[in-house]
């Protein structure tokens, strides 16, 4: 098997790490590269009393600590949570680690939530996915395509989600328990049990999928076809 370099692109620090970190897991243990961006910190969601900014800076240290578990690397970019801009600076800043990474897989949003952020990053990556693959776009780094863009389920993304491709993740998902304890708010949240939910929902699609553990992803419209001859129907 082809080792794979993953890149999963959140709003906030947490959001790539719960919906597709057992992928970035399974990743690693066959010998691949998994990268985490995230663009906020996701600060606002400081506990009551916290200071913002170091939450802040815990928050990083949180995401620097899940991605060295899995061998691998975490980029944050300096956007404020709540209110990251839907503009082309920040699409090229994407632009520019998508060639810098050079995945074969980015994971994201997908494109209906109740988080204004979520919603926008959806919209970022992929135009700087287009925007990477596209010499014509000069930048510092040369093009790069990745050839899979996929969406990731997420309880605060559920609006319209169907999933369309079921990833067996069950050789990650053991390493994937053991990264997300770094996230304190996946653990220790009063308002969602977050690691809770997503263990049990990637049992649960496991299941559907006649796997051990699965997570499961949307993908662009245009892709969503199956082409068989007719020995195969």
């Amino acid at each position: 098997m082809k080792e794979k370099t993953i890149l999963a692109i959140g709003a906030h620090i947490g959001d790539a790490e719960l919906t597709a970190g057992a992928l970035l897991a399974q990743c690693a243990v066959h010998g691949g590269k998994a990268v985490t961006l995230a663009l906020t910190a996701g600060e606002k969601g400081a506990p009551v009393g916290a200071d913002i900014e170091e939450y802040r800076r815990s928050k990083i240290r949180e995401a620097e600590a899940f991605a060295a578990e899995l061998g691998g690397r975490a980029i944050v970019l300096d956007y404020a949570d709540g209110l990251l801009p839907d503009n082309d600076e920040v699409r090229f800043r994407v632009c520019d680690v998508i060639r810098e990474v050079k995945p074969d897989i980015i994971v994201t949003h997908h494109e209906k939530s109740m988080h204004k952020d979520h919603a926008a990053c959806h919209r970022i990556v992929v135009d700087a996915w287009f925007y990477a693959a596209i010499a014509g776009f000069q930048r510092e780094l040369p093009r790069h395509f990745a050839g899979k863009l996929y969406f990731a389920e997420n309880w605060e993304d559920a609006p319209e989600f169907r999933p369309q491709v079921y990833l067996d993740v069950s050789d990650g998902f053991s390493l994937w328990e053991k990264a997300i304890e770094h996230h304190w708010f996946a653990v220790h949240s009063t308002s969602f049990p977050y690691k809770e939910y997503y263990s049990h929902l990637k049992r649960l699609r496991g299941i559907e999928g006649r796997k051990g553990y699965c997570e499961c992803f949307m993908i662009l419209p245009e892709q969503r076809h199956v082409v068989r001859s007719l020995e195969e129907l």
